[in-house]
């Protein structure tokens, strides 16, 4: 019998990104003084007794590597010669027998680019070796009270070689925050990625659709979307999917998902997959029978044309904000049109009136988490989009039953969300195979569903 041989990587996994983030990383430590960065990945975490949650990276971890095992450290040395090392699990071809394969030390530094590669047994040992006499530490403190143990044990075991003439970091760096600013802007290959995933996840929607009557319960309608996602090639949903009929349409993070479906109302679904590291998400809202009604329609056209005026305004040099404020004008003038408030549209956008409607932001970044690395602001103020930025736009209207909202209302809970591309003259939807037009939605449940 012939000896097992190293698993192929993804076919569509080019190593080079990682290798240049590496390079990157490395470069911008230069510039702010040098030092050494130490980077874990996350930890395996039991669902229940002896019993594991399935397996996910540390997203910043995959970042700079595309290792995927637990139990893994990556340390780069910003120093006149810098170094990039590996600690993973040694090779034991008995747990392989039980867990599946390992790369190994060896393994590891060739296929992934590294100087040096050791087993995560070495990290204790060799730690204090790389801290000592750098300039600073970078790393992410307070995330982890385990990691953040080793990291203070490693800097007193410098310290405690002081008379041989080592000194520890002066000080220590957030590297995830150096980490942030890099993951902003996607480079070629993520853009691919997060375009694949698109494209998956938008198909399962379509799939959910068409699978979707009265009489089905909002769970037959996720296993339409899971099963979409996986037969694809996904490893997983970016996040836990929200079918949401009816009333439960307005409970913005609705997940139990196991309603019976009636005849006149709408189903919303907010559901995305991850792809090699990467999410997708998307909110459509459709009639369960196919066929919006008066009332439905008229809200679902005032959150349309609130998700087209924010796209108009998501472009390279616009604020943060903007978008938002192009949904809300939108929504609010929808609202008071509708009589769901009362005033001027001036006055209700001040007075924030409409926020009983619609109280969340109208996007988010998005990458290797659903809601991405990357601040908001800087030094107080909105920040300004730039090409190769990815956020959604997904405004909504949320109308539940009450005294004083018109009866013909209630229920109705409405958003629409699509992952935008920021481009060099404004932003591409990698969503829009999904129809979101009511003629489109209509058309597409009209049509025998290819299941």
């Amino acid at each position: 019998m012939n000896a097992p041989t190293t698993p192929e990587l993804h076919p569509a996994l080019d190593l080079a990104p990682f290798r240049a983030r590496r390079e990157r990383l490395l470069a911008r430590m230069k510039a702010k003084g040098g030092g050494v960065a130490i980077l874990h990945t996350a930890p395996e975490r039991i669902r229940n007794r002896d019993a594991h949650y399935p397996y996910r990276h540390d997203s910043y971890f995959y970042y700079l590597t595309a290792f995927r095992e637990p139990e893994a450290v990556i340390v780069l040395v910003a120093g006149e010669d810098t170094k990039q090392i590996l600690f993973c699990r040694e090779k034991d071809e008995e747990r392989e027998v039980w867990d599946g394969f390992r790369y190994g030390p060896a393994a590891a530094r060739e296929i992934f680019g590294f100087d040096e590669a050791w087993t995560i047994g070495d990290l204790e040992k060799r730690l204090p070796d790389y801290l000592a006499d750098q300039p600073l530490l970078w790393t992410g403190l307070g995330y982890d009270n385990t990691w953040d143990a080793k990291v203070l044990g490693a800097l007193n075991a410098v310290r405690d070689k002081a008379r041989s003439g080592l000194t520890p970091p002066h000080s220590v760096r957030d590297l995830r925050a150096e980490l942030d600013e890099m993951r902003l802007i996607k480079d070629a290959s993520e853009l691919a990625t997060m375009r694949r995933a698109a494209r998956i996840s938008a198909a399962a929607h379509c799939r959910a659709m068409q699978a979707t009557r009265a009489g089905r319960f909002e769970y037959e309608i996720e296993a339409e979307l899971l099963h979409s996602f996986r037969r694809a090639g996904s490893q997983a949903p970016a996040y836990t999917s929200i079918v949401a009929g009816g009333a439960n349409a307005c409970v913005l993070h609705y997940v139990d998902n196991d309603h019976l479906l009636h005849d006149g109302e709408l189903l919303l679904i907010d559901a995305g997959c991850e792809l090699d590291g990467y999410a997708s998400d998307i909110t459509r809202t459709f009639p369960v029978n196919g066929r919006f009604s008066g009332a439905q329609r008229e809200v679902y056209e005032m959150v349309l044309a609130a998700q087209d005026a924010a796209r108009e305004a998501t472009r390279p040099g616009a604020h943060w904000n903007e978008p938002h404020d192009a949904a809300v004008k939108v929504l609010a003038q929808g609202m008071l049109d509708l009589g769901l408030i009362k005033g001027s549209l001036d006055g209700v956008l001040e007075n924030g009136d409409y926020r009983r409607f619609y109280m969340h932001r109208t996007g988010h970044w998005l990458g290797m988490d659903v809601h991405d690395a990357g601040e908001y602001k800087l030094d107080g103020e909105w920040r300004a989009l730039q090409e190769g930025m990815v956020l959604t736009i997904e405004p909504g209207c949320y109308i539940r039953a009450a005294a004083d909202v018109p009866e013909h209302l209630w229920n109705i809970g409405i958003r629409i969300e699509d992952d935008a591309v920021v481009t060099a003259k404004g932003c591409e939807l990698i969503t829009a195979d999904v129809p979101k037009t009511i003629a489109d939605i209509e058309a597409l449940m009209r049509e025998t569903p290819h299941v």
